[in-house]
């Protein structure tokens, strides 16, 4: 390819990384394996003639996703060995993201584990879909299937993810009301605020990856992660310092533990109540959230 060409092609890979970046991320689960896949569709879009390529943000999306797959299914056999639950990397996001809620929801960390449920390629038609809104025929390219597979297929994704996770009731001011009464019971160790808004039925997974001491099972219901919130802050008291910030498009608190980054927890709240507690301590998934650097999603 000629110096010209290349400058043509990295000028448009570079108009729809955000996007790409978005969808690798949302397939993958994973910053530093979507930043992969970034590299591996670089080196096939720069091979290709563009003079023949019709919609370059289709065409992009085409190949990222391929690669996204691809290495979903290998990530899906690491993960059969991984130490205790296995949560997405949290991605510190960008204030924009937040504002719009439809946006942040497609990259909220309890969709995302919903995700997890899926098959690779239900979850990359899902992601295309209902994410980004792209047709079926855009899809089925992307996914190697007829346009009518892939519209059966976001359909029993669509069922399968509304299944599990009903759309959320809850305003940004109620989100980060709940977000800062979990953030005052772990740095204070008074429970009486975050008791008034733990769901019944709230589920707490800390993920250390097996690198760091975590709870190995999903602890269920309110009494039960009381106690574990209470045990937690009692351990840390006085050395635990949290910052609220944005993960995900969500409310979210980053942990400090004797002033070195510890993990961070990321809360889903419907209807003003905790249903979610997600706290990541594994230190490979915190590389991004120590540099600090806000990530703009497309």
């Amino acid at each position: 390819m000629t110096e010209p060409a290349v400058e043509a092609a990295t000028v448009t890979f570079m108009a729809h990384r955000n996007l790409l970046f978005t969808v690798a991320y949302e397939v993958l689960g994973s910053t530093a394996d979507a930043e992969d896949v970034l590299q591996e569709t670089w080196l096939r879009w720069v091979g290709v003639d563009l003079e023949q390529v019709q919609e370059p943000r289709a065409y992009l999306v085409r190949i990222t996703t391929r690669q996204a797959l691809n290495r979903l299914r290998t990530m899906s056999r690491r993960r059969e060995t991984y130490v205790g639950p296995w949560l997405p990397e949290p991605l510190l996001t960008t204030p924009d993201v937040a504002e719009d809620v439809e946006r942040a929801d497609t990259v909220s960390m309890a969709l995302m584990l919903v995700l997890e449920t899926l098959s690779p390629t239900e979850r990359a038609v899902f992601v295309l879909r209902e994410a980004f809104g792209f047709d079926y025929a855009e899809i089925a390219a992307a996914v190697d299937k007829t346009p009518a597979a892939v519209r059966q297929i976001a359909h029993r994704a669509r069922q399968h993810v509304h299944a599990r996770r009903p759309r959320q009731a809850t305003s940004p001011t109620e989100a980060r009301s709940a977000v800062e009464s979990f953030q005052h019971a772990l740095q204070t160790g008074d429970l009486q605020h975050l008791v008034d808004v733990l769901a019944p039925d709230v589920v707490c997974l800390a993920d250390g990856g097996g690198v760091r001491t975590a709870a190995r099972h999903p602890i269920v219901g309110a009494e039960r992660v009381l106690r574990y919130v209470q045990g937690v802050a009692t351990k840390a008291a006085g050395t635990i310092e949290m910052t609220l910030t944005s993960i995900n498009g969500d409310p979210a608190l980053i942990a400090y533990v004797g002033g070195e980054l510890d993990g961070v927890v990321s809360i889903a709240v419907r209807e003003g109540k905790i249903t979610g507690i997600y706290y990541v301590r594994n230190p490979e998934k915190l590389a991004r959230i120590a540099r600090g650097v806000p990530v703009r999603l497309g």
